[in-house]
């Protein structure tokens, strides 16, 4: 007799948004047991499938992902400052388009949301108040060549 799967093919948005929420509670606690990891894979597949079929990545340059992700994650800038152990302020900076982000932050980035790095890794114009008076002076944050961690 067969047994009804735990998980499926991800169908819908909010099947999504559950099975994140789920892998997330499997992964923040640190749960270790042989299931939990075979949990944690099986979510991470479906949830990267899912993704990568409904990529809306190429849309947005890697501030608004990053608004979206804590915005779905409630994160606010201070949480997301303490997971990845970096000021709020410069999360701050990140998020209000003062500052590009690092190699570094590219890489804790996508590990703490299971993305690829290249998600993060885009051009977009930054802020900077100190350019403004000049007539189309704009800093850009450039693509990095990034190695594997």
């Amino acid at each position: 007799m067969m047994e009804n799967l735990k998980y499926k093919v991800i169908a819908s948005e909010k099947q999504y948004d559950r099975y994140c929420k789920i892998l997330e509670g499997l992964i923040f606690p640190g749960s270790k047991t042989k299931q939990a990891k075979d949990e944690i894979a099986l979510l991470t597949l479906l949830i990267e499938k899912y993704d990568e079929d409904h990529n809306i990545f190429d849309e947005l340059d890697p501030v608004e992902l990053l608004r979206s992700l804590m915005k779905d994650h409630e994160l606010k800038s201070v949480d997301l400052a303490k997971k990845l152990k970096v000021s709020p302020g410069l999360i701050s900076d990140i998020i209000n388009y003062k500052k590009g982000f690092s190699k570094e932050i590219i890489r804790q980035l996508a590990a703490l949301f299971k993305l690829s790095q290249e998600a993060f890794n885009s051009p977009y114009k930054l802020k900077v108040p100190e350019n403004s008076h000049f007539r189309n002076a704009s800093v850009m944050n450039t693509k990095k060549k990034l190695t594997m961690a």
